[in-house]
């Protein structure tokens, strides 16, 4: 009570910050007389002032009035549009870091020229990020005319350009791309071979629009770039002959969870017979080497005891077909991830497919803090504002909006059943339309969008039904969703960025009707008409109410539905909101049936009939509540795995950074093979032993196949006080001497060269088992919080000791190969060219999984943006071989074309040196 009575003397700490802003917006508007009075060419001079005074030592808070008032002048000439107050104090909130949370309709593109303007001065570049590719594209023309004319370039990103063009659009001052291509953009740059193949520079500051779509809803599912593997048919066969063996004792399974673990009894039965066939080291199940096999045995497990066949699959024309369990339709086309769908081949004997491998993957919430500087907007964000300051410490801040707000939003009304739901609906929305009011109507799902558009078929109701498939598209219908009776059906309104003017949008009305007629006073007038008929329009439309939106269920997050509601009542027009739900809702049919609440309605609420209560409002925002903490819960749980692997991939991408950059890797190539050396010799005559104890065959036999070498260890061994590291000195000796004679006479140039590109090829292919092992240890460590230990803790440990692994194989891999080649002084190879910088790996796709459901979000209607990658199916650069690289003086064709290529890249024959054979 204390709380509410402070609060409504002094205002919230969000009121008295945005107060704390508006004197800094009192100095910008001090400097418009002077910058209003300058001519175009005195204002498009103040970009190079004030990158001199930046030079000099000013700081950008220091510049930012003046900077903000030029961008505000720049606005009105050439779009001529004057940004408001609070656009200012939304503008510096951008700047310093925070999230602006607007309503729809307050000018959040505007408002973005501000903060991009300032920080673009200093020229590291700064990334606009929108959610689709239609925003990107008309926000960069639209807004690019004030960047323009104050002297800065402009890029923007969209799928299908060339890596130059890409490498481009990064170097101008300011860059308008989606998220999903930026992320892939930045996974791909770390998969190529030199600095000058790569697109993007280093970061500085990117805004993001619509900041909770992208940085809360997209932020479950990880980018990842994946391509296929080897075939591991046989594999997939030997484990599926041995699960078929188990029996109903072996295996525990939990049908609502649909999950299945092994019995302590199975466990033994797994072990003994994976053993016996060949494919565990040692016998022990779970030892850290046998990661992929029990990731296999667990989903060849699920496929055998929980998936049925004409259930879950059908089997046609030799392959398998999921079905549909909500639809029971066919759904060709789609296979599950991580291995199970091959799992389900395997056990019904069709021909199986080989999986994809991820290459890179990043979460959203990574990539993004790596920015020094993030910012974002949107019209719904303090319902998340903990997550946004926990994830990415970005403070959120209402931003008052220019005109009061005139919307009323009505209470909820409650049906028994989705039929007499949609039925009040019908008979609304034609009420309405009769009166000429128009309608927005929110659905949650595109099903639910075509249920409603044939009742109101029905009724004989004109609408127009938008899935979020087609942006540009839908932005035209979207705009005009404000005129004398219009019916506009939504799947999702978030990210959508066009405004519903009352009695509709003059610049997309003259962009649909007069697109091809020529400038003239013809065009003039007949626009002059279209401006009197909108208005005229606009009024009828306010006499009838405004916009009404009508929702057709509640959405798992209030966010949503304060989105749809925020599309009426724009700059102080009038409006009205109200949700209409019922039992069959998916958020009631979750949290409802326990309740007393849905036992009463069903006893006594009568076919057709309706509740209004603020109550049941009430009780329903509590449910949203907690769908909307158990899917922080889930984002946190990726977040928390990403990190253990954005840690060593940090490692990775560095390594490879300084090698791409290095004049000369001598220096790595000997630190690889001393440490080499060390491993082995420690490896048989471990620390604190005595040499007669000492594995003198198997130090022979490692020496022999690593390094090639037959040193007499015999003899040393029979010299006085001999020690390991006198014996490491000599190995060392007669490594670098053998080294050194083998480069004798041949080009250094082309030699270092051919360190680098093994070096690199050699960190990529191992990284790429790293990754798939690391995706196979975390769909299986769950496991361990039976065994009462954490879960994340365990990846950590295990995460850590495989990649230490890597790195020693790493080290083992280069040194080998450079020991044991042959040098012969030839003409070198070509190394293919890239053409216009158009790089790309071979056969790779880029997509968008969960990773705990294995769902593929990649064409997420929400999501935005083409995903799959459109580039050319090039093929990446064979491995140079100046000197022929291999046991023999030249490459020999191995016996299958999918077989390792013998010049040691890591990648099959076919696609590396056999692919002209």
């Amino acid at each position: 009570m204390l709380a509410s009575l402070a609060k409504s003397i002094f205002g919230s700490s969000n009121d008295r910050y945005v107060a704390k802003l508006g004197k800094i917006v009192e100095t910008i508007n001090s400097y418009e007389p002077t910058i209003s009075a300058m001519t175009d060419d005195e204002l498009r001079n103040q970009t190079a002032l004030f990158r001199q005074r930046l030079a000099e030592g000013t700081k950008l808070d220091d510049l930012l009035p003046e900077a903000f008032a030029t961008v505000r002048e720049a606005s009105k000439r050439t779009l001529g549009l004057r940004h408001f107050d609070v656009q200012m104090i939304g503008g510096i909130a951008l700047h310093r870091g925070e999230i602006a949370e607007m309503r729809t309709g307050e000018g959040k593109t505007l408002v973005a020229t501000l903060a991009t303007y300032l920080n673009a001065l200093p020229g590291k570049g700064v990334h606009v990020v929108t959610v689709n590719d239609y925003l990107a594209r008309r926000d960069a023309d639209w807004m690019g005319q004030i960047y323009r004319f104050l002297g800065l370039e402009v890029g923007v990103i969209v799928p299908n350009l060339s890596d130059v063009e890409r490498r481009n659009a990064y170097l101008a001052d300011i860059t308008y791309a989606t998220n999903n291509e930026l992320g892939f953009d930045y996974l791909r740059d770390n998969m190529k071979f030199s600095r000058d193949q790569m697109v993007q520079r280093p970061f500085n500051h990117a805004i993001v629009d619509e900041v909770d779509s992208i940085l809360i809803d997209e932020a479950r599912t990880p980018l990842i770039i994946s391509g296929p593997t080897d075939d591991k048919s046989e594999l997939y066969m030997s484990v599926d002959a041995i699960v078929k063996q188990f029996v109903e004792t072996d295996y525990e399974k939990d049908e609502k969870q649909k999950s299945i673990v092994l019995t302590e009894e199975g466990t033994e039965k797994a072990e003994r017979m994976l053993e016996d066939a060949g494919l565990i080291e040692g016998s022990n199940l779970y030892n850290i080497a046998n990661t992929q096999v029990v990731h296999h045995l667990n989903q060849a497990l699920k496929a055998n005891k929980m998936f049925k066949r004409d259930i879950d699959y059908i089997v046609k024309d030799d392959k398998v077909v999921i079905i549909d369990e909500f639809t029971g339709r066919m759904m060709d086309g789609r296979r599950w991830s991580d291995g199970l769908h091959q799992a389900v081949e395997a056990k019904e004997g069709v021909n199986i497919e080989p999986e994809n491998q991820t290459l890179a993957s990043i979460t959203f919430q990574n990539y993004f803090r790596m920015y020094p500087k993030l910012s974002g907007m949107t019209g719904t964000a303090l319902t998340e504002a903990p997550e946004f300051f926990d994830i990415y410490r970005m403070n959120v801040v209402s931003i008052p909006t220019n005109v009061p707000v005139q919307r009323i939003d009505e209470d909820d009304e409650f049906y028994k059943n989705i039929t007499d739901k949609f039925a009040a609906i019908a008979k609304e929305i034609k009420g309405r339309q009769e009166k000429g009011q128009p309608v927005l109507v929110g659905t949650v799902s595109i099903e639910k969008s075509e249920m409603l558009s044939e009742y109101l078929e029905q009724e004989g109701i004109r609408h127009s039904v938008l899935n979020a498939r087609f942006h540009e598209s839908e932005a035209h219908i979207v705009a005009q969703a404000g005129r004398i009776g219009a019916v506009t059906i939504a799947t999702n309104m978030a990210g959508r960025g066009t405004d519903i003017k009352l009695g509709g949008n003059l610049e997309f009305r003259i962009e649909d009707e007069l697109s091809d007629m020529p400038e003239g006073p013809e065009r003039d007038a007949i626009i002059a008409r279209f401006a009197a008929e909108i208005e005229a329009e606009r009024q009828q439309v306010l006499a009838a109410g405004g916009l009404f939106v009508l929702g057709t269920e509640r959405h798992e997050s209030r966010r949503i539905d304060n989105q749809l509601r925020g599309r009426s009542g724009r700059q102080g027009d009038p409006g009205l909101s109200r949700f209409y739900l019922s039992l069959d809702d998916d958020l009631l049919r979750i949290f409802g049936p326990q309740t007393a609440f849905a036992r009463l309605m069903n006893k006594n609420l009568e076919d057709g009939e309706a509740i209004v209560s603020p109550w049941i409002s009430k009780a329903i925002e509590t449910a949203q509540k907690k769908v909307e903490a158990r899917n922080y819960d889930i984002r946190k749980q990726v977040v928390e795995f990403d990190d253990v692997m954005n840690d060593q991939r940090k490692v990775i991408y560095e390594q490879r950074a300084e090698i791409m950059d290095a004049d000369n890797v001598s220096d790595v190539i000997e630190d690889f093979r001393a440490e080499t050396i060390q491993g082995l010799v420690m490896a048989s005559c471990p620390e604190g032993t005595y040499p007669e104890q000492w594995d003198v065959e198997g130090l022979r036999a490692n020496l022999d196949e690593v390094l090639d070498l037959q040193p007499p260890v015999e003899q040393w061994l029979g010299e006085e006080e001999v020690e390991q590291a006198i014996i490491i000195e000599r190995v060392h000796a007669l490594a670098d001497e053998k080294m050194a004679a083998k480069i004798e006479g041949a080009d250094l140039e082309r030699w270092v060269q051919v360190e680098k590109n093994l070096l690199i090829q050699t960190l990529d292919h191992h990284w790429k088992e790293h990754l798939a092992t690391l995706d196979a240890l975390r769909a299986v460590i769950h496991l361990r919080s039976y065994a009462q230990k954490k879960p994340i803790d365990e990846y950590k440990q295990e995460a850590f000791a495989l990649f230490e692994r890597l790195l020693i194989t790493i080290r083992e891999d280069v040194t080998k190969m450079l020991m044991r080649a042959q040098v012969q002084i030839e003409e070198p190879m070509p190394m293919p060219m890239m053409s216009a910088g158009d790089f790309a790996l071979p056969e790779f796709i880029t997509n968008h999984i969960d990773p705990f459901s294995g769902d593929d979000d990649t064409a997420d209607v929400d999501a935005g943006g083409n995903l799959l990658s459109n580039l050319p199916p090039l093929q990446a650069p064979r491995p140079p071989l100046p000197e022929s690289i291999a046991d023999g003086e030249t490459i020999v064709a191995p016996d299958s074309r999918n077989a390792p290529c013998p010049c040691g890249s890591g990648r099959k024959y076919k696609h590396c040196h056999g692919q002209a054979a």
